[in-house]
């Protein structure tokens, strides 16, 4: 467990624990300062809610949850769209043609080199290892190359490493930082999350079990990553592909993908041809895709889980709709004959009408900008990724503002008809007794 990750549970469920707290004092205090406000709309309006503040305090709460709930559960598309974002187009991703579970063989680097535009070739192979301790635990490992290290020098920072041994030095255009990595078969890169979620520390030997390639596997921590850009994750465990290929793959030289770094992101189409019509006729044939098409093939895994979320999250907030339709409607009946004094006063039908829908505005819009506002801020802030399935999750500001946008046209729906209601209410029905 990260050594503050008490810390980002307690802090969430404090911030939430103190919004109805909050605005229960507000509401109490509110009874002291309306005896100094003039007899205007807003301060009718602001009376009118401190009439029955429990009611008030709870549909704002159902509110703010709903709109708490809609935009976590958008921030989970807007986090599979974030990962896309992690490819480049200036990369290219090969694999095998009929599925990524199948790998190719490793005699078709050199000559995918050898295309005219290709800068560098990559190894990249999934190794699927679990924590012997909990198996629950998941983190990705990748078995890269040293040329994947230069292909992603703009994408990552090593900001901790382990001094190298005597006369030892990185490989010419490598982060020298990587000198002991690059010394030791068994060495890893570990991103800096996922040292702190760990508890990990450099230079410590970790155990992960097997599943695809069977045994258990040791590696040792010898340099630490920083992700430059968010949706790069810092929760995954490189090692170098020469100790999966000569333990794993018994010398077989099987990859799983490969990763091209272009001259030109102009080229790639062109690129992607040539690659492709290379091993056309091949027992084993490639499909060569832009590195953000290759992300997106991902999220397309998940199906209808992006549809899904969406219909439960407006289900939600029609629920809540009904709700505060249900509250405002309450209100109304139970002051049929305030309105009709406020009418003798001589408001007017205008008048009377934006006093309710003022108060559906104040409830909803209220309650739906704390929801929204907490989304955005408590997912970001306490770094929730799903286990490790995702990238650190993010809340788009555009879905903070549709939410907002929700809470008004709930304000609007759910005052619009009691408010209609109350303004064409005549003066001697309203004032009838029984009534």
């Amino acid at each position: 467990m990260t050594p503050d990750a008490p810390l980002r549970l307690l802090v969430p469920l404090a911030v939430l624990a103190a919004v109805p707290l909050g605005l229960w004092a507000v509401a109490r205090l509110s009874d002291r300062f309306q005896r100094h406000l003039a007899l205007s709309p807003a301060a009718l309006v602001f009376a009118n809610l401190s009439r029955n503040k429990l009611r008030t305090l709870l549909t704002t709460l159902s509110v703010m949850v709903a709109l708490f709930l809609y935009c976590a559960l958008s921030g989970v598309l807007d986090t599979l769209n974030e990962s896309i974002k992690v490819g480049s187009m200036s990369r290219l991703v090969t694999r095998n043609a009929i599925s990524l579970i199948f790998p190719v063989p490793w005699s078709y680097r050199d000559r995918i080199a050898a295309v005219p535009g290709v800068k560098r070739v990559a190894v990249q192979n999934w190794f699927g290892g679990q924590d012997p301790k909990d198996p629950r635990n998941f983190y990705a490992q990748f078995a890269v190359d040293d040329e994947f290290y230069r292909i992603y020098a703009n994408d990552i920072e090593i900001v901790e490493a382990s001094p190298a041994q005597a006369g030892g030095a990185a490989p010419p255009g490598q982060d020298p930082q990587l000198a002991a990595y690059f010394q030791e078969q068994t060495a890893a890169v570990v991103g800096r999350k996922l040292m702190e979620k760990m508890g990990w520390t450099l230079g410590q030997t970790v155990t992960l079990d097997g599943t695809i390639y069977p045994g258990t596997w040791e590696f040792t921590i010898r340099a630490v990553y920083a992700a430059k850009q968010k949706s790069f994750g810092e929760e995954v465990l490189f090692f170098p592909f020469r100790y999966l290929d000569q333990r794993g793959l018994q010398g077989g030289r099987q990859v799983g993908i490969y990763v091209l770094e272009l001259t030109d992101a102009d080229r790639a189409p062109a690129v992607q041809q040539q690659v492709d019509d290379l091993f056309r006729n091949s027992a084993a044939a490639t499909r060569t895709e832009s590195e953000q098409a290759f992300q997106a093939g991902f999220v397309s895994l998940y199906g209808n889980v992006p549809f899904v979320l969406r219909v439960v999250s407006l289900a939600m907030v029609f629920a809540i709709l009904l709700v505060a339709a249900n509250t405002m409607m309450m209100s109304m009946r139970e002051r049929t004959a305030e309105f009709g004094v406020l009418k003798t006063l001589g408001f007017t039908d205008g008048t009377v009408f934006g006093l309710v829908l003022g108060e559906a505005a104040v409830i909803t819009l209220g309650g739906g900008v704390l929801g929204a506002l907490l989304a955005k801020f408590l997912i970001e802030w306490s770094g929730f990724n799903f286990g490790g399935f995702l990238p650190p999750m993010t809340v788009y500001w555009s879905t903070v503002f549709t939410g907002i946008g929700i809470a008004f046209l709930m304000g609007a729906a759910s005052g619009l008809i009691p408010a209609w209601q109350a303004s064409r209410l005549r003066i001697v029905q309203a004032l009838r007794p029984g009534d």
